[in-house]
Parts: structure tokens; C-alpha cells; sequence
């Protein structure tokens, strides 16, 4: 008895070994997985920024209510720069004026009277006042003008050109440019139109 179940005993044991070692032996020849690699996508090229336009600077002079340089977003028009500078004038030739004319940057828009006999370039561009300084020469000089130079400024037509004259030959050289208000017919609003334009300067 005693020798059948010991028997017995090392065939269960033998058993189990042989179903534990093909457990093993299977599980060393399962094939490993392949390692998994990730690729970030490639960057998506981005467009080249497109620079932003700057405002726009207009002198608006003439007969307008408040002659100035005013400062216009982008895509802006003529009308704009009107209703700034307070409106047309009672006197103004308002039937020049293009006001769906597109503004630029350094432009003037000179509003004439009905009055004027020489009318300037409505349209124009002038010198910023930044650079007045380094650019007098381009400036006309209201010391040695001729008549025919103070009648090609804004809003001076051939007898306000005379009176500057008159005015010059009797008094001698202007001291400054703000000294030709004290010629007749030459207020505030007229010197505004040509203040950016003349000097006194050689």
C-alpha cells in the first residue's frame, strides 16, 4: 500500500513539473511584441505676419472750421478729414471736393474759397512738420517771394500778394512768419492755410 501511494505521489509530481515546465517553454518562445514609436506630425508652416498699415496723417487746410493735421485709420476718406477739421466753411467751393477721394499718408487737402481767383492743387502733399527744420529751403521765403510766389500759396490771391508787398516794402523783413497776420486781409485762419508752407529764413 505504502509503495503504491508514494507512487502514486511522485507521478502527480511528475506531472506537475512537466505541465509547469511546458508553461515556461511556451512562454519563452511567445514572440515579443515590436516596440511601438511615435513620431510627432511634422510643425505646420505659418504664413509670414503681413504688416499692419500705420495710421494716416492729413493736413487739412482751406475752409474748413479748424485748419489742422489729423490722424486717420487706414482705408479712410476724404469726407472723414472734412467733418474732423469741424466742416466746411460757409464760403467754401465745396463743389471741388471729392469726398470719396481715398486719404493718404502726408497728404494736404486744401478746401478753396469761392472767392479764390488762383486756386492751389486741391490735392497735394506737404512736408511733415517734423522735418520743417531740415527742409526750410523747400519752404517759400515771404522776405524775397515775388507776386507771382505769394499768389501760388493757399488762399492768397494777386491783391492780398500786393498788400505783402506793400507791406514789406513799408516795414522792411519779417521777424517771423507769424508778423504777416499784420498784413490787411491775413487773419488766423489764412495764416493756418500757409503756415506750413512759408519762412523767413534763408
Amino acid at each position: 500500500m505504502i509503495n503504491r501511494e508514494k507512487a502514486w505521489q511522485f507521478l502527480l509530481v511528475f506531472c506537475c513539473g512537466a505541465i509547469v515546465s511546458a508553461v515556461l517553454l511556451t512562454l519563452n518562445r511567445r514572440v515579443l511584441p515590436a516596440p511601438i514609436l511615435i513620431e510627432p506630425p511634422a510643425p505646420t508652416p505659418t504664413a509670414n505676419p503681413t504688416e499692419t498699415p500705420g495710421p494716416v496723417r492729413v493736413f487739412v487746410s482751406g475752409a474748413v472750421k479748424v485748419p489742422d493735421v489729423y490722424q486717420f485709420a487706414p482705408n479712410s476718406i476724404l469726407k472723414e478729414a472734412i467733418e474732423k477739421a469741424g466742416g466746411f466753411e460757409s464760403e467754401a467751393n465745396t463743389a471741388v471736393i471729392n469726398l470719396a477721394l481715398p486719404l493718404e499718408d502726408g497728404m494736404q487737402v486744401y478746401v478753396p474759397l469761392l472767392t479764390d481767383t488762383a486756386v492751389p492743387p486741391i490735392i497735394s502733399n506737404v512736408i511733415p512738420e517734423s522735418s520743417r527744420d531740415d527742409s526750410s529751403n523747400s519752404l517759400l521765403n515771404i522776405n524775397s517771394a515775388t507776386l507771382d510766389d505769394l499768389d501760388a500759396l493757399p488762399g492768397i490771391g494777386p491783391s492780398t500778394a500786393q498788400k505783402i508787398l506793400d507791406f514789406r516794402d513799408a516795414n522792411g523783413l519779417f521777424l517771423s512768419i507769424e508778423e504777416i497776420m499784420l498784413v490787411s486781409g491775413i487773419g488766423e485762419a489764412k495764416f493756418a492755410q500757409i503756415e506750413t508752407l512759408i519762412t523767413v529764413e534763408e
